[in-house]
């Protein structure tokens, strides 16, 4: 009932305990923290925080609008809602080295479990689309040193994610990958692989857990957790996979209202009242007003 009964410090130690096991963790991305609900229903390991699912919400483009104070806000109202451990993207950590570092402290206050920062030049682009541009290695180090050194608790992951492949290839994304270990990155997101043999490359030079992006519509093919697992991939996420199907099945519904004049076309597709109840603990909620408010006034003028 109401939040999660697991601390944000629990949640970060099962989190690396589960990156250390080798098992290939599946983070579907929520777009609300009901759909966080719906993903721990669902037994996935984990709850991705997309910044281009939130740029989305907020009915703008993923191109660096959204600010650290509505990130972390959204990254909070789902992490207190799941015993899923979270993870956010925290875009280039909004600024210079010093707005990293407040950004790791309130991505921490939030509750979740890890962040990844990204070499990307301020402000950044969705990491699939073309025209992006990254930063020079010192100024990518620069940044995951500043995570690294502001984080209070030991256990929140700081990833970094590299955007070069897209630019200079796969070599680069190597290079770039090593030097961010060296400077203290828990793990690496190399985005927009082209190839399983990309992803096997980056896993052969680098010794911390490996994130692979299966966005739809993107660069890289939407790859099997199998042939993921068997490259050495240890997160998975789908960022904006639950976003794109509640749309897409809501603009379906809205052309049945406009074209019949109701939608009964689409109930059958629906989720059910019971189903959502259930989601949200309605009984739970219940039994708790029942066993608080158990008194009676009598009979009193």
């Amino acid at each position: 009932m109401l939040y999660s009964s697991v601390t944000p410090a629990d949640k970060r130690a099962r989190f690396r305990e589960r990156l250390n096991s080798g098992e290939l963790l599946q983070l579907p991305g929520a777009f609300n923290p009901l759909s966080a609900k719906l993903i721990q229903d669902h037994n996935f390991d984990g709850v991705y925080i997309s910044g281009a699912v939130i740029s989305a919400d907020l009915g703008l483009p993923d191109i660096g609008l959204t600010t650290l104070t509505e990130v972390a806000l959204r990254a909070r109202q789902i992490s207190r809602v799941t015993d899923l451990p979270t993870l956010v993207d925290a875009d280039t950590g909004f600024g210079e080295p010093m707005n990293v570092a407040r950004t790791v402290q309130e991505m921490e206050d939030s509750g979740v479990a890890g962040l990844h920062i990204e070499d990307q030049v301020n402000p950044k682009r969705c990491g699939h689309l073309d025209g992006k541009a990254v930063v020079d290695s010192d100024t990518a180090i620069q940044r995951i040193r500043a995570a690294v050194d502001a984080r209070r608790d030991p256990n929140l992951l700081v990833m970094a994610r590299t955007d070069i492949r897209a630019l200079e290839g796969v070599d680069a994304a190597i290079t770039r990958a090593k030097q961010l270990v060296d400077a203290g990155a828990d793990a690496i997101f190399p985005e927009a692989m082209a190839s399983l043999a990309e992803f096997a490359a980056v896993r052969a030079a680098i010794d911390v857990p490996l994130l692979a992006n299966m966005t739809e519509f993107g660069k890289s093919e939407l790859f099997t957790t199998r042939q993921l697992s068997d490259v050495g991939v240890n997160v998975v996420i789908y960022p904006v996979t639950l976003l794109r199907s509640a749309m897409g099945a809501s603009e379906r519904t809205l052309e049945f209202i406009r074209a019949e004049g109701t939608q009964q076309s689409a109930v059958g597709t629906m989720q059910t009242r019971s189903r959502l109840y259930e989601l949200l603990d309605y009984e739970g909620y219940s039994r708790f007003d029942s066993s608080i408010f158990t008194f009676t006034l009598g009979d009193h003028d």
